[in-house]
């Protein structure tokens, strides 16, 4: 036998023990875990101690753990836990032993924001393991994609969301989608400017005409929201001044020193109910709006007469 084929056999024989090795400590674990007053116990804390004992064999230990990442959690969700207290602790071994395990950030960050029972309710620890994903694997727009959907589901956070599709939509060989979920999230915060100008870029970037016509139904929607909080805006600053509502949106526009009344998209009036909220006339027309709205108003189900 060759001194290479020794080499081999004897690689070959390491690993497989190291694997038999590493499957028996994995189910002796779990014969130990009953009789630990059914608390987690996370028996090897230290990424850097775990790398070592690898052997260089980094990528298998990572997927080892990434497999218990999935057990762990699985067997948590279908008892409806309230706690995953060692599903952070799983994930940042995993991907500490493996920065460029993609399926790890993705399916880790759904498991860690969402609120139990159906995750660990840890958006702050979902947002920290993705952004370590992103600087390791700066070109990889999905994990963009996931840090904005917690940004947006789990934080509430419009604007942040909106910052970070356009950090995504930016990226070499990206999905578009990114520059509309963008413009999306600008306009939920309220960011008028930000999401016009998204939207824009959007149409004029297109030859798609159903998404032109997307984008001209949000930046028509904008405009009606601007238009909107501005009137309302002033309905407030006249009941403060004079103590009463305005009569009229006659009256408004008087007291804003308008030439003419305020009117919509479309060309028509703003309208003004007697509690002063501002309405505009026909919902209908301006799907995506968020302002203006008549009390208890139910879009139209697409596809419908109306």
């Amino acid at each position: 036998m060759t001194a290479k084929k020794k080499t081999t056999v004897i690689a070959a024989g390491c690993l497989i023990f190291f694997l038999a090795a590493s499957t028996i400590m994995v189910r002796s674990v779990d014969r130990l875990r009953p009789t630990v007053s059914g608390q987690d116990v996370l028996y090897f804390e230290s990424p850097k101690a775990i790398k070592r004992a690898s052997l260089g064999y980094t990528g298998l230990m990572a997927c080892i753990y990434w497999t218990r990442v999935v057990q762990y959690f699985g067997s948590h969700h279908h008892s409806s836990a309230t706690h995953y207290n060692l599903l952070a602790p799983l994930l940042t071994i995993t991907t500490y032993l493996d920065p460029h395990l993609v399926i790890a950030y993705e399916f880790g960050a759904n498991f860690l924001a969402p609120a139990p029972p159906n995750g660990a309710g840890e958006p702050d620890k979902a947002i920290q393991l993705i952004n370590y994903g992103i600087q390791h694997n700066r070109d990889n727009w999905h994990l963009y994609y996931d840090l904005g959907f917690v940004y947006y589901m789990d934080v509430k956070d419009y604007a942040k969301a909106a910052q970070v599709f356009v950090e995504g939509s930016r990226l070499p060989h990206t999905h578009p989608y990114l520059k509309l979920l963008a413009a999306q999230m600008a306009e939920h915060a309220g960011e008028y400017q930000t999401a016009r100008m998204l939207w824009s870029a959007t149409y004029e970037n297109t030859e798609d005409q159903q998404i032109r016509k997307n984008a001209t139904d949000h930046l028509r929607a904008i405009r009606v929201d601007e238009d909107v909080r501005q009137l309302q805006m002033a309905v407030t600053r006249f009941g403060e001044q004079t103590g009463r509502l305005p009569s009229s949106m006659h009256e408004l526009a008087s007291f804003m020193e308008l030439r003419a009344l305020p009117v919509d998209p479309d060309g028509i009036p703003y309208k003004l109910d007697p509690d002063g909220r501002v309405l505009v006339a026909h919902p209908d027309d301006f799907p995506f709006i968020t302002r203006g709205l008549p009390p208890g108003y139910k879009p139209p189900v697409p596809g419908s007469v109306h």
